[in-house]
């Protein structure tokens, strides 16, 4: 849910837990303070965070963009259907994608996943409606939560970048894995959706420098 603490306060507390992430905090600035998006908007933060799967930021901002014009400008769960998987493939997403909206869309309108209700349901009830759509993992379950939802606690282990950051704030010869990074998580309990924001911010001015 919603953290009571202040981007400031969040900052400190990842540095006191952690002094490995003083050096981004100093360059990153305190992490974004974010607000749950409005209802209308979580389908197509979904459908947006299917699309990004497994693709370069840039490359899944082109297909998107396309996905967005097949649905004539607005990504909706009729306009999902209306264009339907075939036409979705069209657009640059592979078939899985394309299906796993089209089903995300249709258990939307039927009440298998029930949109309107999530600001109102834990983290883990979120994700384990979400990835009951094929083809839809606990990655875009996560994005969303921590994008649409502004959930503050949210873990992205499976994240490469994730990874990548977390090993280069701590000087690791090789990148660490899941299961080490679920562990080091512990300490930042109520936190780690900042946590993550950093190693991201980690990975963005690592490439800036070379």
């Amino acid at each position: 849910m919603a953290s009571a603490l202040s981007p400031s306060d969040i900052a400190k507390r990842i540095v006191k837990a952690d002094p490995a992430f003083k050096k981004i905090i100093n360059l990153a600035g305190t992490p974004p303070s974010r607000r749950a998006s409005k209802i209308d908007r979580r389908f197509p933060s979904i459908a947006s965070s299917i699309t990004s799967q497994l693709l370069a930021t840039s490359a899944a901002a082109t297909i998107h963009a396309r996905v967005v014009d097949v649905c004539n400008g607005t990504v909706s769960e009729k306009s999902i259907i209306k264009a339907g998987a075939e036409k979705l493939k069209s657009a640059g997403l592979n078939r899985t994608k394309a299906e796993a909206m089209v089903e995300l869309a249709t258990m939307s309108l039927d009440g298998r996943i029930q949109l309107h209700r999530h600001g109102r349901m834990t983290d883990d009830e979120i994700v384990r409606e979400v990835t009951s759509v094929r083809g839809i993992g606990p990655w875009t379950a996560q994005m969303y939560l921590m994008f649409t939802l502004a959930r503050t606690d949210v873990w992205p282990i499976g994240d490469y970048a994730v990874r990548v950051g977390w090993s280069i704030l701590h000087d690791l010869e090789k990148t660490i894995s899941e299961k080490e990074l679920k562990q080091a998580g512990e300490p930042f309990l109520g936190v780690r959706s900042a946590v993550a924001w950093y190693c991201w911010q980690t990975v963005h001015f690592s490439r800036n420098e070379k």
